[in-house]
């Protein structure tokens, strides 16, 4: 086992450790909101569907995602295509 920090540690190839968790929590969540908006879509306005996209992405990724990502997302959506969100069971490290 490698210790990258405190929390954060690598065997095997993948991430363990209380960090890793809560990122393996946070795909999980985003996941399931991007699920919820895809059903909701054809009541949403364009505004409370590129909303929820950027929120779902947020929450993955911690920060502010890009507006071409978020409009994209948003654009095939609304289309009716399927976005899928894989939720991993471990955290591949590279």
């Amino acid at each position: 086992m490698t210790v990258i920090e405190p929390g954060l540690y690598v065997r095997d190839g993948f991430a363990e450790g209380p960090l890793a968790d809560a990122a393996l929590s946070r795909v999980a969540r985003a996941a399931q909101l991007l699920d919820n908006l895809q059903e909701q879509a054809p009541r949403l306005n364009d505004a409370q569907l590129h909303d929820g996209v950027c929120r779902a992405l947020r929450r993955f990724t911690q920060e502010q995602p890009p507006a071409q990502q978020v409009d994209s997302l948003t654009a095939l959506i609304r289309r009716g295509v399927r976005v899928d969100w894989p939720v991993p069971d471990r955290l591949p490290c590279a």
